[in-house]
C-alpha cells in the first residue's frame, strides 16, 4: 500500500451539516395558514426571507401545499404601518412537539398588502 495514502475510519450515521441560505429571525407572530384541509391558527418561531418554523395544534404534514397570512408589525419592518404578507409555499418539514406541531415551510412566492 502507498504510504501517502491513509485510511480514515467512517462514522456509521455521519452527523448532518444544515445549511441556510437565508438569515433567520427569531420571531413569534399569529399566522393565519391556509391549506386544501382547511384554515388553521398558528404562531411563528423564526422567519426568513425563504421560509418560517411554526407552531400550530394541527399537523400538516410533509409537502402540503399551505398558504400564510401573516401581519408584519411596522416598528419590527422599520415602515409606517403594518404589512399584510401573503404567502405561498409548501411544509418541508414536520415534526411533533410536547404541546403542538410544528412546521417548516418554504416560501415559493408571496405578495404584499396593507
Amino acid at each position: 500500500m502507498n504510504p501517502a495514502i491513509k485510511l480514515v475510519a467512517v462514522p456509521e450515521k455521519p452527523e448532518a451539516v444544515e445549511v441556510r441560505c437565508a438569515v433567520r429571525f427569531p420571531l413569534s407572530l399569529p399566522v393565519r395558514v391556509i391549506t386544501a384541509k382547511g384554515e388553521y391558527d398558528a404562531t411563528t418561531e423564526n422567519i426568513s426571507a425563504s421560509g418560517l418554523l411554526f407552531r400550530s395544534k394541527e399537523d400538516l404534514g410533509i409537502d402540503s401545499s399551505v398558504e400564510f397570512l401573516l401581519k408584519m408589525p411596522a416598528s419590527i419592518i422599520g415602515a409606517d404601518h403594518d404589512v399584510t404578507l401573503r404567502c405561498f409555499g409548501r411544509v418541508v418539514r414536520s415534526y411533533e412537539g410536547p404541546q403542538e406541531f410544528h412546521a417548516a415551510a418554504v416560501i415559493d412566492d408571496y405578495l404584499f398588502s396593507q
